[in-house]
This record gives C-alpha cells, structure tokens and sequence, in this order.
C-alpha cells in the first residue's frame, strides 16, 4: 500500500464518525443552507471542536452557478431563464462551474481536519473516490477518475463509468478543515440534467467569445447510476448506503445535529452565504 493509500484508509476509519442525515429536511429548502452548514462543520472540524463528519443533503430543482458563471454576458436572461422554468439559481461560495440538483442527486460532504497531518488537494479527491468505490461495490472497479469533455462542472476527478460521468467531486477548505463533496447522480436523465446547462450557457453567451472558455455541453456523455448500473438507484437507497457504511468504516457513528454554540457560528455562515449570494446576484 503506498502512501496515499495509506493516508486514505486513516481518513476514512476514524474512531468515531458524526453523521447529519439531510437527504430528507433539505428538500423545499434553499441550498444556500447547505454550504452554510458545510462551511460550519469545515470550520469545527477543523478547529478540532467537532469528529470528522459526513453529511448527505438533497434539495429539488436548483441549479448552483459557479462565480465564472455569474459573469456570464446575459447572466441575467440566464437566470430567468432558469426560474421560468422553475428552477432556483443560486451562486456557489466555493469555484467550480454550474451543477444541477434534484430530488435523485445525493450529495455526501465528508468534513476533515489537517490537525495532526498535512492532507493536500489531491489526497481530499481520494478520500472521496474511494468513499464512493466504497459505497458502490458492485461498480467499484468500473469507477475512473479523470476530467470528462463535454460534462457539465468538468474536473481532473470527475467519476464515470464507461466514460459517461456521474459524479463530481469539490473542495472547500477553512479554518484548518476540508469538506470534499460529491454529488451522485442516482436517478433521472444524466443528458436531460445537461442538457439544461447546455441552456443556460446558450441563454447566457448567445454566441459571444469570452476570456474565460465555458464548457461546450454534450448531454450523451453524461448519465445516472440508474442508467449506468442498469438498475433502479435512488437517492434514498444511496443514503441508507451511507449510513451502513459509515457503521463499517468506524464502530462509533454519532448522528446529531448542531446544538449552543455550533447553531450560532452556523447562524453566522449561513448569513454571509444569503449576502454573497445576493450580492452576486443583485440586479441580475
């Protein structure tokens, strides 16, 4: 075992294990609330005031834009183009590129802390990878890592299987934490799902040529592990997933949410993520 692999097994076997089960609660609400809460358990992990923990959150038909996103030309008519059709757009407080989220993507954050061990950018994408090889046994050989042309939010760990991605993996790193997220497309059309950021970056180039090279769509290289696997996947059974699996990893699984002071510092992020996003957002 090399190094890396090394470093991985440590991560993903700690004594304990905090788990915050959002599959459900999240829906109807704004995912604002969920990158306010990872930032929260990135900061209290990191500050070794909380174990290391996983949190799986679903929320129904919004669309999360990345900043370079937001400077699209006709970032406006994007945007209404978005919400006439009844979806949400928010801005991200992390990079990346515009990602959809629906009712069947389950989205895992796994919250660590550099206290102790130095964990750089490509062990954080690991950790993941193998958290999903994990989660997903019986496709765990299928399952590559590398960029994906023509994918929405494209990415050196994007995850495929047959060349038609899936997943893709982010990273936010604060206060001494890192929380590595994956969004899992269980159900549903994986074309469909580009083919509407397909949408939004016709909508908000219309032809122009910009610094900033925005990714050329192709909605056949992209797919849910429903249609990848050949099987129904939902987000719940995902979920279920999760939770045997962190039972596996470590013995001791502790599923609570925030409580005294954690409810106010994530009072505190969940507010600059609401003014940021409106910030980015205004007049648009």
């Amino acid at each position: 075992m090399d190094k890396t692999s090394d470093l991985t097994a440590a991560l993903l076997q700690p004594p304990s294990w905090r788990f915050i089960d959002q599959s459900v609660s999240g829906l109807g609400r704004s995912a604002l609330e969920s990158f306010a809460m990872d930032d929260t358990l990135c900061h209290l992990v990191g500050q070794g005031k909380s174990i290391p923990a996983v949190r799986t959150w679903v929320h129904d038909r919004t669309v999360v834009l990345g900043i370079q996103d937001h400077r699209l030309p006709y970032i406006g008519e994007a945007v209404s183009f978005l919400e006439t059709n009844g979806w949400r757009p928010i801005v991200r407080n992390s990079g990346g590129l515009a990602v959809v989220l629906d009712e069947e993507v389950l989205n895992i954050t796994i919250a660590l802390t550099e206290q102790g061990r130095p964990i750089d950018i490509p062990a954080g994408y690991e950790v993941m990878l193998e958290f999903v090889r994990l989660l997903l046994p019986e496709a765990a050989e299928q399952i590559e890592a590398y960029e994906i042309v023509g994918s929405y939010c494209p990415g050196s760990y994007d995850l495929s299987i047959d060349g038609k991605k899936f997943a893709g993996i982010s990273q936010r790193r604060l206060r001494g934490g890192i929380a590595v997220q994956v969004y899992l497309c269980a159900g549903g059309s994986g074309a469909k799902r580009a083919e509407l950021i397909r949408d939004v970056y016709e909508t908000g180039l219309k032809g122009e040529k910009t610094k900033f090279e925005y990714p050329s769509i192709r909605p056949e290289v992209m797919a849910s592990l429903t249609e990848l696997l050949g099987k129904p996947v939902t987000a719940f059974e995902l979920n279920t997933r999760v939770r045997r699996l962190l039972g596996v990893l470590s013995g001791d699984v502790r599923q609570n949410l925030f409580e005294g002071e954690e409810v106010d510092l994530y009072g505190k992020y969940l507010k600059r993520v609401v003014e940021r996003n409106a910030k980015l957002l205004e007049g648009v």
